[in-house]
């Protein structure tokens, strides 16, 4: 099975998000969008839904900190409870700095293990790019053709009111897109 796109080629960042708004409101199914660096605004443009990222981070924040505090509760008042100084063994206030940071430590390393999880990315996989020039100063839009009623040449007329450079139909079989 094969996939067809329709990949265009615009110079400025306001193209490709009025573009991606144009045919998105047209009812056309927006693949991916390459950008040499963030556009604010196109992820809503191109209707994604918000990251569960975030949530990630803070649930297993909030996991890391509340092992670390019962831990460092186990070993100073039950496993190991040694008097320093007339201290009581459970003083909670002395575990707020390590706990901070256990917290960070957990948070940080589980969004990258999430995101590279959720991505499917590793040491392995390639990088592919739909032209070099996105690297440098290329905005590059990818529409998939869905049905045998998209009609390239009407994407191509609406593509010229948001100064379209070029537009290129590909077609690539199911091996190359994976």
């Amino acid at each position: 099975m094969s996939r067809r796109t329709l990949v265009t080629f615009f110079h400025h960042e306001d193209d490709v998000l009025g573009a991606t708004r144009a045919l998105r409101e047209r009812g056309l199914r927006i693949a991916d969008v390459y950008a040499p660096y963030a556009v604010h605004g196109l992820d809503k443009a191109m209707g994604l839904t918000p990251s569960k990222l975030p949530w990630v981070c803070f649930l297993l924040g909030l996991l890391g900190a509340a092992l670390k505090v019962w831990f460092e509760f186990w070993t100073t008042a039950q496993d190991w409870p040694i008097n320093v100084g007339g201290k009581p063994w459970n003083s909670l206030p002395a575990f707020v700095p390590v706990t901070f940071e256990v917290m960070v430590l957990f948070a940080g390393v589980s969004t990258v293990i999430a995101f590279f999880a959720v991505s499917r990315l590793g040491p392995t996989r390639k990088a592919v790019l739909a032209d070099p020039a996105v690297t440098d100063n290329h905005f590059i839009l990818v529409i998939e053709e869905t049905d045998a009623t998209f009609d390239p040449e009407k994407v191509h007329q609406l593509l010229r009111q948001f100064r379209v450079i070029r537009v290129e139909e590909r077609v690539e079989s199911e091996q190359e897109v994976r």
